[in-house]
């Protein structure tokens, strides 16, 4: 059957929401009005290499089975809708418009898939023995997330690297690197056999005979997600620099020893929560991914361009370290370096 999917944030989330329109689910993706004027008139462009070729094709969604629309948070009527997808940066939900659409989510009480990089507190209430209270300290805006039941919200691995092209409209995303969103499953099994249709539908598609990267992976281990966290901490966060950045390929290549126990650790600490080896993804396969990665990360573009809020995995990973007795000087170091440059930001934003 059709599904019904509200996608919170429209850059990253359009490369879900195409995926999704072309099995033939409705998508509306949540973003500011001038951009929902843009995709509600133009629709969207998601460039997806195919493998075997050259260049990169344009998925308009206008030429795609589902149908596609865009809305600012206020206009969004929830009880049309099957699934939300939480694709936002973590800080956006702190704004005034968000906060709102959330309460009326978690009111609803529909079931949310998040595929951000910062997994949202109630996911993190999922994990025996974690206490999630103590690790609010990494959220920017933690009460957003109070009236929302657990169960109802699962994680999804962001692993595919997409970003919108230099003078593109909002509308466009280029895919740089097409791997696959790696889901948590639900509480609920309703829930879970809705993940595992649409899963099935995306895993069918194919365009001139041919397969479409990017796929929806469904995993019955609440872990598979935070196999991201030894790539974050070893490529994305070590690209902030004390001044400047640095690409996600230098970081992990320009010293392969201090890459290499940067993961392991990072990977020891999901191990110690309760995933299985499985669950992770091994480094060299990581390291091998990285060399093309030739941009720094979203995060350290965002600091160098005066940015005083990113996303904390960072500061998750260490705050769960700590509470897990596996404190590490690699993960505090990291941790100061990205407080200095946040607060450097400040007082120039101040």
């Amino acid at each position: 059957m059709a599904y019904k999917i509200l996608i919170l944030g429209a850059s990253y989330g359009s490369l879900l929401g195409t995926k999704l329109l072309m099995a033939g689910h409705d998508v509306t993706l949540v973003c500011r009005q001038k951009t929902a004027d843009v995709i509600n008139a133009e629709g969207t462009d998601v460039r997806i290499k195919l493998r075997g070729e050259d260049d990169h094709r344009s998925f308009l969604s206008g030429d795609l089975p589902g149908t596609l629309d865009a809305a600012a948070p206020s206009s969004v009527k929830l009880e049309q809708y099957d699934l939300v997808a939480l694709a936002m940066s973590e800080p956006q939900y702190g704004s005034d418009d968000i906060r709102e659409l959330l309460r009326r989510i978690a009111a609803a009480r529909l079931p949310c898939l998040s595929i951000m990089n910062m997994p949202p507190l109630p996911f993190l209430k999922r994990i025996p023995g974690l206490d999630a209270g103590l690790l609010e300290k990494s959220f920017n805006a933690p009460e957003v997330w109070a009236g929302f039941e657990p169960g109802l919200v699962t994680l999804c691995s962001p692993d595919p690297q997409a970003f919108r092209p230099p003078g593109e409209k909002p509308n466009v995303l280029h895919v740089g690197l097409p791997t696959n969103f790696k889901s948590a499953p639900f509480e609920a099994a309703e829930h879970n056999a809705m993940l595992r249709e649409i899963e099935a539908d995306i895993e069918a598609l194919r365009v001139d005979g041919k397969d479409v990267p990017v796929k929806l992976r469904m995993h019955e281990s609440l872990f598979v997600p935070f196999a991201k966290w030894a790539m974050l901490l070893t490529g994305n966060y070590r690209c902030v620099l004390a001044s400047g950045s640095q690409p996600i390929r230098d970081a992990v290549h320009g010293d392969p020893e201090l890459a290499a126990r940067t993961y392991a650790l990072v990977n020891d600490i999901v191990v110690r929560l309760g995933a299985s080896e499985s669950d992770l993804v091994p480094f060299e396969k990581y390291a091998n991914a990285a060399t093309g990665l030739l941009k720094p990360s979203s995060a350290a573009r965002a600091i160098d361009a005066g940015t005083v809020e990113i996303e904390r995995v960072d500061r998750l990973v260490k705050l769960i370290a700590d509470q897990l007795g596996m404190g590490s000087a690699l993960l505090d170091e990291t941790v100061a370096r990205i407080d200095k440059r946040l607060k450097e930001n400040s007082l120039v934003a101040a």
